[in-house]
């Protein structure tokens, strides 16, 4: 009986020590007695509330993430604020935002938009604020955002459309290829006879090629990107949204977007536009992946057909082992599942390791990806490639299967 009076004890220390912690925000990185997400909710709240400005300054080990003026991390930073509070105190803390923070400034003065530095995380920024933007900012915004999507679409459309494409029927052969089609190895092959010694080259007189498959609506393969659009996924959400744009004018494939967090938004027919598409999006709130890969699944008519790319951390807030379960039937079907922790230009990103184990566990391969990179091995997901070597020969490293699967 003491022993059990004693734990309880402790148990109630514990508590008590957490609630002081979280209310104070003091040495929160040393603490014990709080949680991975408490240290994230205490991030959140100092960020606003803290006075860790001069702190950072004497101790750079001591400075956190906030949303300053040197570099501001709205998105992240609202998502963690929405997944935390009910509506009614998150309307309180952005309205302290704007009054603390350089955010009143930034959607007052339309000079200053124009003036910060355009990027991925401005996009995300303004999707994450367009509810409470003046009007007066709210077309500029819409005009800094099309910019912004406008030279990102000039970067990656070519090379999306050139890999997409790529869709070719390699058992039918043509003299009269375009250019991408040219089979080299074989044009050469056919050529050698034509070798030209003083010019240490071949003078192809017959080039061979790819036939290029043509399909009917019905026959084409369909590309579900399955998004989640929880605040620390905020760029990944925007570059999706474009790929996801390109893709829809291609006649090869059909393509159908969806971004969740604990709701879901079913972008689809939107994709003629990737401005709208963006301003659909709801950056922030929790996540519930299985609710979302439920909803993809019932809308999947061809398994054998269907290709779902899911854009995720993989932490999950609704049901962990549901997800997996439904993940598995997916594979079983024929669906060709790849799971992406991340589609930014960053490094290594934040994600919940177990699951991620446990979804590679499944056959399914789980691995960050670059915007750079998602043309190639979109491609090599359409001619169902083993994307594990793909990703091996693209120097990107898998997350490694759990040992334990679910039935």
């Amino acid at each position: 009986m003491d022993d059990e009076a004693e734990i309880g004890e402790a148990s109630t220390d514990d508590g008590r020590e957490r609630r002081w912690r979280l209310a104070i925000g003091a040495d929160d990185e040393k603490s014990t007695s709080l949680s991975d997400t408490d240290k994230r909710l205490s991030a959140a709240l100092d960020a606003l509330y803290g006075d860790g400005a001069s702190d950072a300054a004497a101790d750079p080990r001591k400075r956190r993430g906030g949303l300053g003026r040197s570099a501001p991390r709205v998105a992240q930073w609202m998502g963690d604020i929405r997944s935390f509070f009910p509506a009614q105190v998150v309307q309180i803390v952005q309205k302290d935002a704007f009054e603390r923070l350089n955010l009143k400034q930034m959607l007052m003065e339309p000079e200053f938009l124009k003036a910060i530095e355009a990027d991925v995380n401005l996009v995300a920024d303004l999707i994450s604020l367009r509810s409470v933007m003046p009007a007066k900012t709210k077309d500029i915004a819409r005009t800094i955002i099309a910019d912004i999507v406008a030279k990102l679409m000039r970067r990656l459309e070519q090379k999306t459309a050139e890999a997409i494409r790529g869709a070719l029927d390699r058992s039918q052969r043509t003299n009269r290829p375009r250019q991408r089609d040219i089979d080299w190895p074989r044009t050469i092959s056919a050529n050698l006879r034509h070798y030209q010694p003083e010019h240490k080259t071949i003078v192809p007189e017959k080039l061979v090629g790819f036939l290029r498959k043509q399909r009917r609506l019905v026959d084409l393969d369909e590309v579900v990107l399955c998004v989640d659009q929880s605040g620390s996924m905020a760029s990944s959400v925007i570059y999706a949204s474009i790929f996801a744009a390109v893709m829809a004018s291609l006649p090869v494939v059909r393509i159908r977007l969806v971004c969740f967090d604990t709701t879901i938004v079913d972008l689809t027919d939107e994709l003629s536009d990737p401005v709208e598409v963006l301003f659909g999006v709801q950056l922030g709130g929790g996540t519930d992946i299985n609710q979302a890969v439920a909803y993809c699944a019932d809308r999947i008519e061809r398994p054998t057909k269907s290709h779902m790319v899911l854009i995720t951390d993989l932490f999950e807030g609704g049901n962990g082992q549901e997800l997996l379960q439904r993940l598995a039937a997916l594979v079983r079907s024929g669906v060709n599942v790849v799971v992406l922790l991340a589609l930014t230009d960053q490094g290594r990103p934040g994600y919940d390791p177990k699951m991620a184990g446990s979804v590679a566990a499944l056959g399914i391969p789980v691995f960050a990806c670059t915007p750079d990179l998602f043309p190639d091995m979109m491609a090599a997901a359409l001619r169902r490639e083993d994307i594990g070597s793909w990703a091996a020969g693209a120097d990107i490293k898998l997350v490694r299967a759990e040992t334990e699967t679910p039935e």
